[in-house]
This record gives structure tokens, sequence and C-alpha cells, in this order.
């Protein structure tokens, strides 16, 4: 796994335990909630690349953080993408010709 990847699940997974304890939801609740062990919830909370994302998903869920994940690659987030969008648009547009 690219080391950029490794070190953005781990943010996350810090991210996620930061919030849990910020709304002072125990663990044992939160894993409840979100359906899951509370084992699992200590490998999303570390950042574990084998948890599913359908986990990640739920305790996000639990969070009331489920706007930012929907929103994670909209095309308004992805300049590359749109950048790429833009290049492949046509230089001019003509008007249909017209048929007498």
């Amino acid at each position: 796994m690219p080391g950029p990847v490794k070190a953005a699940l781990k943010k996350l997974g810090a991210d996620i335990s930061d919030a849990r304890k910020r709304r002072r939801i125990p663990t044992t609740l939160m894993a409840e909630r979100a359906f899951i062990s509370r084992s699992t919830l200590g490998r999303v909370e570390k950042g574990d690349p084998g948890v599913s994302l359908g986990n990640y998903a739920a305790v996000l869920f639990v969070l009331g953080l489920t706007d930012q994940l929907k929103n994670l690659v909209d095309a308004n987030n992805d300049p590359v993408g749109r950048a790429l969008e833009e290049e492949r648009l046509p230089k001019r547009i003509h008007r249909p010709k017209s048929h007498e």
C-alpha cells in the first residue's frame, strides 16, 4: 500500500477517534450504534486499511459526518478531473446548417 494512503487512513482513524471523544461516546456505544464490534472500531480508529469502507461509513454516520463522505469525490472537489474534462471540450461550437 502506498505510503500516502497509509498516512491518510491513519489520519482518518485518528480524526474519527477524536470526533467520538469530543462527542463523549464510549467505544461500546459507538460500536453498537455502528453495528460493528469494539475490536473493529479500534481498527477503524487506528486507520487499518483492512477494515471495509462500509465500516468506516457506518462510524461516520454515527458521528453525523456522512455528508463529507458522500461528497468526497464529487466533481466539484475534483480539480484534476474537471481540468481533464475541459481539455476535451471542443474549441468551437458550430451552428447546425439549415436545410432550406
